[in-house]
């Protein structure tokens, strides 16, 4: 019989047989977290809104781990509910939810519609609840339980024309800080993430409708990948460093840990800088 007390301070030194969830595994971040994880030795649980997308990741990582795959439009909560039951079914345990997937809008906040707002928010924020607390009752059984939320830099720093995810992000960051103290007497470690730029499809697959200085979304693409210095590779590997040392908050990228030091030292200053050369420069 496992005593609480053991499951409390149970380290994951490593993540062999370890089964780990992964949302919007298709791409990005996520597919390379499957890769990454798939090499540890870690059973693998994957999940994406694109069902062609994750069976390439799936058919990559062909005969290296046990891997079930499931496509979940993570915005509804019975089929976030159905992926932990089939989960636990078809695993017999969960050690690690990684909610990854995301999705912008980009318009001004006047001019967004609610369709697009409801859109960002139920993908973005409530994913990531419905992702947590269905498997929540399975990981505070397990020793050394990690559940790692995606936030953002633009969960402490807003950017124009990007309102619908800055708001998700700021509160999935609330989110996580509100389950680092429930969780606190628990196996439970949350760690939220907050990424820079990183290379991946998330601005590709925006839905753009307007932005600073008129721009289309092939130049706002194009910016985006000039300013955008982390690799999704990189990004995986911190973000599996910091399940291992049980970190509860990762910064990821220079420019984040740039933004995060600028935000705290001259908050409000710092904002409205950002602001100004978002709109001027685009």
């Amino acid at each position: 019989m496992t005593s609480a007390s053991s499951l409390l301070y149970c380290p994951m030194k490593d993540l062999k047989n370890k089964v780990a969830v992964v949302t919007g595994a298709g791409s990005g971040i996520g597919k390379q977290l499957a890769h990454q994880l798939a090499r540890a030795g870690a059973e693998l649980v994957l999940a994406d809104v694109a069902e062609k997308n994750l069976q390439a990741t799936v058919g990559e990582l062909h005969g290296q781990t046990k891997i079930t795959s499931h496509v979940v439009d993570v915005s509804k909560r019975e089929q976030v509910y159905a992926l932990a039951d089939a989960a636990l079914k078809d695993h017999g345990q969960v050690d690690i939810v990684i909610n990854n997937a995301g999705v912008t809008v980009l318009q001004p906040l006047d001019e967004v519609s609610y369709e697009d707002f409801e859109w960002v928010m139920n993908v973005n924020f409530w994913g990531v609840v419905y992702g947590t607390l269905a498997f929540l009752p399975h990981l505070k059984v397990r020793p050394g339980a990690s559940v790692v939320n995606i936030s953002s830099v633009n969960g402490f720093v807003p950017f124009p024309t990007n309102g619908p995810y800055n708001c998700s992000k700021y509160a999935v960051y609330g989110f996580n800080e509100t389950l680092h103290q429930e969780l606190a007497d628990t196996n439970v470690v949350v760690t939220s993430v907050h990424p820079g730029g990183i290379k991946t499809n998330i601005v590709r697959n925006a839905k753009v409708h307007a932005s600073p200085g008129g721009n289309d979304k092939s130049h706002i693409t194009s910016r985006f990948d000039s300013v955008a210095r982390t690799s999704a590779e990189d990004a995986a590997k911190a973000i599996l460093d910091a399940i291992q040392k049980k970190k509860k908050k990762l910064l990821i990228g220079l420019d984040a840990h740039a933004m995060d030091l600028a935000k705290r030292l001259a908050p409000e200053e710092f904002t409205s800088l950002v602001g100004f050369f978002t709109q001027k420069f685009g």
